[in-house]
């Protein structure tokens, strides 16, 4: 299981190194939803989602979702 940050709009994956790609499998991996989303409202994205990817079924399930200019803090 790895939790990644998903840009709602491009539907992709924030990196290691801050760029973004279509695989999930190569997004930077979190270790709970609270680092993920802090880091989110960290980059230049309007909408994301803060995803749990479980590689060996290709599957989803959107943990928690936000937008940039939100201050909010999580409720995960």
């Amino acid at each position: 299981m790895n939790i990644l940050i998903e840009d709602a709009e491009s539907l992709e994956f924030l990196k290691e190194n801050g760029k973004w790609t279509k695989k999930p499998a190569d997004g930077k991996k979190f270790a709970n939803t609270q680092t993920a989303f802090a880091a989110a409202k960290a980059e230049p994205i309007h909408k994301f989602n803060i995803v749990c990817y479980f590689p060996g079924t290709m599957q989803f399930v959107n943990l928690d979702q936000g937008n940039a200019t939100d201050k909010t803090t999580s409720a995960a």
